[in-house]
Formats: structure tokens, sequence, C-alpha cells
């Protein structure tokens, strides 16, 4: 089912229609609405280019964070395949000796 969200950039108000959890997208939104304000707080100029500029770094910043979290979800689950073999084969030589 579609639901609206409502997040406030730079002063004005942007709704988006979900058809995720509410409170997932509101989640999404508030952490995109907390990266631009930290990255807009660095610069002065409110001008649309500059505004442009917060944007574009807090998307690359959330990108970047996405990226890793993803390496280290994969290396995470290599690790546990890794070690579920290891403990296989211990269990296989115990019950077979």
């Amino acid at each position: 089912m579609e639901q609206l969200v409502t997040i406030e950039l730079f002063g004005q108000p942007y709704t988006f229609k979900t058809e995720s959890d509410i409170t997932n997208a509101k989640e999404v939104a508030d952490y995109l609405v907390k990266e631009v304000t930290r990255f807009g707080t660095q610069h002065s100029s409110q001008s649309s280019d500059t505004k442009f500029v917060t944007l574009i770094l807090a998307a690359l910043n959330i990108a970047s964070e996405n990226i890793e979290l993803k390496k280290k979800h994969s290396d995470l689950l290599i690790n546990i395949s890794k070690q579920s073999t290891n403990m296989i084969r211990a269990l296989d030589v115990a019950v077979n000796d």
C-alpha cells in the first residue's frame, strides 16, 4: 500500500510515495535530512549551486557507507562459510574416529 512521507530540505517540503514500511521510509528520509544538514552546515551560502553540491556530497557519503556495509556483509558471510566448513570437518573427524 502506497503511503506518503514528507521531509524538509533547505526549508522546502518534499513529499514522496513509499510502498515499503512507513517507519522504514521515515528512517531513510530522516537519515537523508541528517546527512544534508551535516554537509549543509559546512557551506554558509544557500545558493542553488551550493544546495546541489550539498545534496551530492550527502549522496556520495551515503553511497560510500552503503558500499562499505555491503563489503563488510560479504566478508562476514565468507568468514561464516569458512568457519562452518571447518566445524563440519572437525565434527566429521570426531564422529568417524
